[in-house]
């Protein structure tokens, strides 16, 4: 008896394989389609530290990309999204780059299946000292 099934089991393998990998692909390229992107500019809150002038031009916006289903990323309010860079902590003249920090309610865009980054995800600043 086992043998019958591991016989038929083995038998044809390759179109078995090859049909399995069909599937999954369609079930990957549906799953994947109707992922989209959203930009939405927004200001940037700069927090420059006290003892260092800002040489290079600071930034005054960030790009915020929203990825997801189509029909939800447009339902997004991007005022509830805020982007913050923080130079508060330089301690030398010099070339700074810090990440740009995204503040928003995590649980809304995490239960629709949302993400949310920043374009460009750091921010450079060349400081001197005064």
């Amino acid at each position: 008896m086992k043998n019958k099934v591991l016989s038929s089991a083995l038998q044809n393998w390759i179109p078995k394989i090859f049909s399995f990998l069909i599937a999954l692909f369609i079930v990957l390229s549906i799953r994947f389609m109707n992922v989209n992107d959203r930009v939405v500019t927004l200001p940037l809150e700069v927090i420059l530290p006290e003892d260092f002038n800002a040489v290079s031009l600071v930034p005054e916006t960030v790009d915020v990309v929203i990825t997801g289903s189509d029909s939800i990323i447009y339902l997004v309010d991007p005022s509830g999204i805020t982007a913050k860079a923080d130079f508060s902590s330089v301690s030398a003249p010099g070339i700074e780059r810090v990440p740009v920090m995204l503040e928003y309610r995590d649980d809304i865009y995490t239960r629709d299946g949302l993400v949310v980054s920043a374009s460009p995800s750091s921010v450079r600043i060349l400081f001197e000292g005064k």
